[in-house]
């Protein structure tokens, strides 16, 4: 069915912007009717992927949609004017134009995990089979709650992954810049009194006159070459899937900062397999689907592997100790929790404690970053001024004799 872009006012005068399916523009003007809006211009989108009014969507709009779906489905709401509701307040073109397609669709007859499933750049595949679970079972409600829990959770670590990498980001920043000052400023305002003084040169201070020199014809390849090292290295990755994998490796395998990426994987990891386990997902369904929320690939593979192996017989925990994902600790847990029936509380007990050491590492980073970088700046200014001030004492201490 062909997909029509629209213009339409709601029964307030309000303005709003989306797109529909629909067999031509008199049904299109239908459905807009049913969903309590009047068409005001609309014709076919010529692509599906084309952000109307532009924007993109946040965790904290899909906090906002499941929080509000749950306070809704628990007080008998039914979904569609809990989503009428939603999509009259919501700001964000983008996300409007989402939940005015879901209206259409569960007015079409389609359940809510259905309506999810066709915007798949919106909703992961693990967010709609916990929905499509939670229908099954009867526990909508419970499931859009641990969704809303989970969301929340993984916002305020994404908050503090950015702190994480924009403080020495910024510190780097400044000390780089300070660098560049240095080089190409001052250094060379030293450089013709130093050479003037008609004596020898010391190493350092040629070394310092060499790197001084070269800053100065190619300061735009310095600042440059970050950003094309970056673009670079994307391009490669995103062309060969064995540099993709190799680049993911070795992101786990950074120091400070790998150890941390980890346990912030395996966390996220381990919570959203506890609520896909308690909403009734088989548990090689839930690794499937876990699959994708790890974003790396080496941990993917290993999570493949725990799959295969579970598909041919082998207990979960035996599968996760032979692929050596987890510490000791935490393999205790799994065990404890298959034995009893409670695997579900013990992976949300791994993931409190995966939580747990990640906010205590980024502690201890951001503590370690700082001093470390006022090393490195106190150091090339102490290179800086050695180098440049050294020639000159010797000459004052020659003039005494």
């Amino acid at each position: 069915m062909p997909l029509f872009s629209y213009k339409a006012v709601d029964v307030q005068g309000k303005s709003v912007l989306g797109r529909v399916e629909a067999l031509n523009l008199f049904d299109l003007e239908q459905r807009l009717i049913r969903m309590g809006l009047d068409l005001v211009s609309g014709g076919p989108s010529h692509s599906r992927t084309r952000l109307i009014g532009g924007g993109r969507i946040k965790r904290q709009d899909l906090i906002n949609f499941c929080f509000h779906i749950e306070q809704l489905a628990s007080a008998g709401v039914p979904i569609v004017e809990g989503l009428v509701d939603l999509r009259d307040s919501v700001e964000n073109p983008r996300f409007r134009e989402v939940v005015s397609g879901l209206i259409e669709s569960i007015e079409g007859g389609r359940n809510l995990s259905q309506a999810l499933a066709d915007y798949p750049e919106v909703f992961s595949k693990v967010f709609v089979s916990l929905v499509s679970s939670g229908e099954q079972t009867g526990k909508l409600s419970e499931v859009l709650k641990a969704l809303t829990e989970t969301l929340k959770w993984e916002d305020e670590l994404a908050a503090q992954t950015k702190k994480l990498i924009m403080y020495p980001a910024f510190v780097g920043g400044t000390v780089l810049l300070v660098t560049l000052f240095l080089m190409i400023y001052l250094v060379p305002q030293m450089t013709g009194f130093i050479r003037n003084m008609g004596q020898e040169i010391p190493l350092q201070t040629r070394i310092l006159i060499a790197v001084s020199n070269f800053t100065v014809d190619y300061w735009w390849a310095i600042l440059a070459a970050p950003f094309a090292l970056w673009f670079g290295v994307k391009f490669a990755a995103e062309k060969d899937p064995g540099v993709a994998f190799t680049l993911d490796r070795y992101k786990l395998a950074m120091p400070l900062l790998g150890p941390i990426l980890r346990k912030i994987i395996l966390s996220r990891f381990a919570a959203s397999f506890a609520m896909m386990y308690s909403s009734g997902i088989t548990v090689l369904d839930a690794i499937r689907s876990c699959e994708e929320i790890v974003a790396n690939r080496p941990l993917e593979n290993a999570l493949r592997t725990v799959g295969q192996q579970i598909a041919e017989g082998k207990n979960l925990t035996a599968a996760f100790q032979d692929i050596g994902l987890f510490p000791p600790l935490v393999i205790r847990m799994l065990k404890i929790g298959e034995a009893t029936g409670g695997l579900d509380t013990a992976l949300l007990n791994v993931s409190y404690f995966y939580n747990r050491e990640v906010k205590d590492s980024i502690g201890k980073a951001q503590a370690m970053i700082e001093p470390a970088l006022t090393l490195v700046l106190g150091a090339i200014l102490g290179w800086v001024m050695l180098s440049v001030l050294g020639p000159v004492y010797d000459t004052i201490s020659k003039m005494k004799y």
